[in-house]
C-alpha cells in the first residue's frame, strides 16, 4: 500500500525487486521569495546607419553600443544614454523602430551682423552644448560657417547641420512629431553680432508603436520607457500592459513616458490615459527633450527591486534643471499630483530628481474618484506578490493530485509566501487578513482549485504631520 503521507515522482508502488531505492526532491528546497530583477525595454527610433534591424529586441550595455546599434544621434541611442547616465547597471533591451513616412522637423539658426568684440556663441540643442570663439570683425557669414562646422563634430547630436550664408539650418535625424521635443538654445558673449533661433517644427507621422508591442508581446519587460506622449501611443502602450499583466499572461509591466509642455495639456493628457500601470513624468523647461528624462526615471525606477519602496527625492543623473521661474511651485505640484501626473523637481545641487511617483490612474470606470492605484509602487508590488504566490505554489505542486487533502496545504504555502512578504515589509496585517484567505474546490471544474488572497499592500511615508505646541 503506498504511504499516506509521503510521495514518489520515481519510485513506482508497483516495484517487486529488492533494493534500497531514493530518488531526490527537489520541490520543498526554495523557501524564499523570488528575485526581483527588474528587465527595461525602451522603443524608439533608430538610424539608418545602424547595424541592428527595426523590430529585433537587443540587449544594450552602453552608450557606444547604442550608437553601433541604432546610429549616432538617434532617438533609440539617446534614450538609452539617458537611460544608462540614470543606472549603470540596468537590464536593458531596445526594440528600435524606423522612421517610415513621416517629414523630419527643422529649425534656424540665423546670425546677423559682424561681431565688434570677442566672444563666444554656446548652442544647446537638447541638453547638449556647441561652442564655438567669435574675433572682433568676423562676419555673420563666418560665424554661421564656423558653427556648422562645430555641430559635425558631434556625431550624437540628434540633428544634422547645414548652412547657407549666415543661416544654419538644423534637421532632426528621426523623422516625425518627436523631433519637437528638441530645444534649440543659445548664449551669445560677443557683441554686435545677434542669433536668431526659429525652433524645429513641422515633423509629421511617428511611426506605429504597435508593431514594436506585438515584436515582445510573448516577454516580460517591467518597464517600458516610450518617446511618444501623444494619446495614441500611450493608449497603444497601455492597451499593450494590460493585455501582458492580465490573469492570463500575468507578466506585469509598467510604462513610462514623459512630458515638459503646459501644465494643463499634461493633467489632461493623464485624464485621458487613467491607468494604474502608466506613469508620465512631468519636468517643465528643461532643455533635455521629454524622451530623455523618461528614460532617465524609468532606469532609476528599474534600480528599485523593491517593489513597495517609495521613489521619493531619487535623481535623475544627467538631466538638465530648468531655470529657476520653470520650476514647478507647490501649488503646481499639488496640482500635478491630484491629476494623475508625476512631478519631477530640482533639489540640492541642481540635480532634477523625483517627487512621487504616481500613475495616471485618478478615476475608475464610472468616473468616480479612485486612489487605489495612485501610487506606481502599488501596482508594481502587487504584481511582485502574485510573482511570489505562482512561483511557490509551482514549485511546491508541479503534479498535485486534487483531493480534500489539497487545500489546506496549498492555504499553508500561501501563508508561509505572505508571512515572508510581511518580514520584508512588502505586505502588512497578514494575521489579521488570514480569516479571508480562502482555498477551496471549484464548484463547477472537478480539477480546479479557487484562492481568495487577500493583500494589504505597504504604503508610502510620503507625508509626516506634526504640530508644535509652545510652552512658556
Amino acid at each position: 500500500m503506498a504511504s499516506k503521507n509521503i510521495s514518489f515522482d520515481q519510485i513506482p508502488s508497483s516495484i517487486r525487486k529488492p533494493g534500497k531505492y531514493f530518488e531526490f526532491n527537489t520541490k520543498l528546497a526554495v523557501r524564499t521569495l523570488p528575485n526581483n530583477l527588474q528587465k527595461m525595454l525602451i522603443i524608439a527610433q533608430r538610424l539608418a546607419a545602424g547595424t541592428v534591424a527595426a523590430l529585433v529586441p537587443t540587449q544594450v550595455f552602453s552608450d557606444a553600443q547604442a550608437a553601433e546599434y541604432f546610429g549616432n544621434g538617434s532617438q533609440a541611442h539617446l534614450m538609452c544614454r539617458a537611460a544608462i547616465k540614470a543606472n549603470a547597471y540596468l537590464d536593458l533591451t531596445v526594440c528600435a523602430l524606423d522612421d517610415g513616412a513621416g517629414v523630419a522637423a527643422t529649425g534656424t539658426v540665423s546670425i546677423a551682423n559682424a561681431a565688434t568684440s570677442t566672444g563666444t556663441l554656446k548652442l544647446w540643442v537638447g541638453n547638449q552644448k556647441v561652442e564655438i570663439s567669435i574675433v572682433t570683425g568676423d562676419a555673420a557669414t563666418a560665424v554661421a560657417t564656423a558653427l556648422k562646422a562645430e555641430l559635425d563634430k558631434y556625431p550624437d547630436l540628434p540633428v544634422s547641420a547645414t548652412v547657407n550664408a549666415a543661416v544654419v539650418t538644423l534637421t532632426a535625424k528621426n523623422k516625425g512629431l518627436i523631433a519637437h521635443q528638441i530645444d534649440v538654445t543659445y548664449e551669445l558673449t560677443a557683441k554686435g553680432t545677434t542669433a536668431t533661433i526659429v525652433a524645429l517644427a513641422n515633423g509629421t507621422i511617428d511611426p506605429d508603436i504597435s508593431t514594436a508591442l506585438a515584436k515582445v508581446f510573448p516577454e516580460q519587460y517591467h518597464i517600458i520607457a516610450t518617446p511618444y506622449n501623444d494619446s495614441t501611443s500611450l493608449t497603444a502602450l497601455r492597451t499593450h500592459l494590460d493585455s501582458v499583466s492580465g490573469p492570463m499572461e500575468q507578466r506585469g509591466g509598467v510604462g513610462v513616458y514623459g512630458y515638459d509642455g503646459a501644465l494643463a495639456s499634461a493633467t489632461t493628457l493623464a485624464g485621458e490615459i487613467n491607468s494604474g500601470r502608466m506613469l508620465g513624468a512631468y519636468l517643465r523647461g528643461t532643455r533635455s527633450p521629454a524622451y530623455e528624462f523618461a528614460a532617465a526615471f524609468a532606469a532609476v525606477m528599474a534600480y528599485e527591486e523593491d517593489p513597495a519602496k517609495p521613489l521619493n527625492t531619487l535623481a535623475l543623473t544627467g538631466i538638465h534643471a530648468p531655470a529657476i521661474d520653470q520650476r514647478l511651485s507647490r501649488t503646481e505640484q499639488e496640482n500635478t499630483l491630484n491629476n494623475g501626473v508625476a512631478p519631477l523637481e530640482v533639489g540640492p545641487g541642481e540635480r532634477v530628481q523625483i517627487v512621487r511617483a504616481i500613475s495616471t490612474y485618478t478615476e475608475d470606470a464610472q468616473g468616480i474618484n479612485d486612489v487605489s492605484l495612485l501610487d506606481i509602487t502599488t501596482i508594481r508590488t502587487l504584481d511582485y506578490v502574485r510573482k511570489a504566490c505562482r512561483e511557490r505554489i509551482s514549485l511546491r505542486f508541479p503534479r498535485e493530485k486534487l483531493s480534500s487533502k489539497t487545500p489546506p496545504k496549498v492555504r499553508s504555502e500561501l501563508i508561509d509566501v505572505l508571512k515572508k512578504l510581511e518580514d520584508l515589509e512588502i505586505v502588512e496585517e497578514v494575521d489579521a487578513n488570514l480569516p479571508g484567505l480562502i482555498v477551496e474546490r471549484d464548484e463547477q471544474d472537478v480539477n480546479r482549485l479557487n484562492a481568495k488572497i487577500p493583500t494589504d499592500v505597504v504604503n508610502g511615508l510620503h507625508v509626516f504631520a506634526g504640530r508644535i505646541d509652545l510652552l512658556l
